[in-house]
């Protein structure tokens, strides 16, 4: 809960809160992708593997670079979070900030998943999303973001004084990615960074700016499918929230499993190619 005001307005505020904002990042620079070529390579493709995500479990899945993946709701209305690493070193991993910032709140057909510092490069392109009709509701909420971080048992600690829960996503990513990899989980731990919620519907309430979250529109046969650009390894957890229409951390909320699918194409999408590391020389200055 934000505090009241302390200090009086100054005689200029409406002309301070009146200037036209700027967009921090304009994109003009990234060529928007043309999605035609990698629908087209879905024709005629290979389905390699399936893994199921238990409800309030995590799984971890590999995917090739030029290989396609799909999450699907199953069961029932459920959201996940997803962590992507590359599959050669989990130090390169998906920036949600740096994505956010690029292509907004929220992610859909189109956009891309951005990798850290200092390869800054798309790690997958969001090659399909059944949900996209959504678009921003009354609220303010739409659907797949990156400003959410990741349920946690830490802030449930803190916010249920004390209490120990080990079912929350990032629980559930440590555990799956410690089980992958043969990490110690504290080491595993280290590496479960900030996810694309997939599925969930939010956003931030306009009076006190609180992020919030609302009943998933997603049902039974609705996916998000995404382009592999590098190999990748790739980490998705059944939130404990369910749908999100309640609460979070939570074994009270009906919660459903989710499919993760690859697909290998028979050819890659006519034209792509896949990047490299970001052209930055990396002396910040100094010679």
């Amino acid at each position: 809960m934000k505090l009241a005001h302390d200090h009086p307005a100054p005689a200029d505020a409406a002309a301070r809160k009146g200037l036209a904002p700027v967009i921090c990042y304009p994109v003009e620079g990234l060529a928007r992708p043309d999605l035609a070529p990698y629908r087209a390579a879905r024709e005629g493709w290979r389905k390699l593997s399936e893994v199921v995500v238990p409800a309030r479990e995590a799984r971890c899945f590999a995917v090739a670079a030029g290989q396609f993946f799909r999450i699907t709701s199953i069961e029932g209305p459920q959201v996940g979070d997803l962590n992507l690493w590359a599959a050669g070193d989990l130090r390169e991993r998906f920036y949600s900030g740096k994505t956010r910032a690029l292509h907004g709140t929220h992610l859909s057909a189109g956009d891309g998943m951005w990798s850290s510092f200092p390869t800054l490069r798309r790690m997958a392109l969001i090659t399909e999303d059944t949900l996209d009709w959504y678009g921003f509701d009354d609220f303010g909420g739409a659907v797949h973001d990156v400003i959410g971080t990741r349920c946690d048992p830490y802030t449930h600690n803190l916010l249920s004084g004390g209490g120990q829960y080990h079912h929350c996503c990032h629980s559930n990513l440590t555990r799956a990615l410690a089980d992958w990899t043969g990490l110690p989980l504290r080491e595993a731990e280290g590496h479960v960074h900030d996810v694309l919620n997939v599925f969930m519907c939010t956003g931030f309430t306009r009076d006190t700016g609180q992020y919030f979250m609302k009943a998933s529109p997603v049902r039974p046969g609705d996916y998000i499918e995404f382009f592999a650009e590098i190999d990748l390894l790739g980490g998705l957890s059944a939130c404990p929230g369910g749908d999100c229409s309640a609460e979070h951390s939570s074994d009270a909320a009906a919660c459903h499993p989710l499919l993760v699918e690859v697909f290998a194409p028979v050819a890659p999408p006519v034209g792509w190619v896949s990047p490299g590391v970001n052209g930055y020389d990396r002396t910040h200055g100094r010679p």
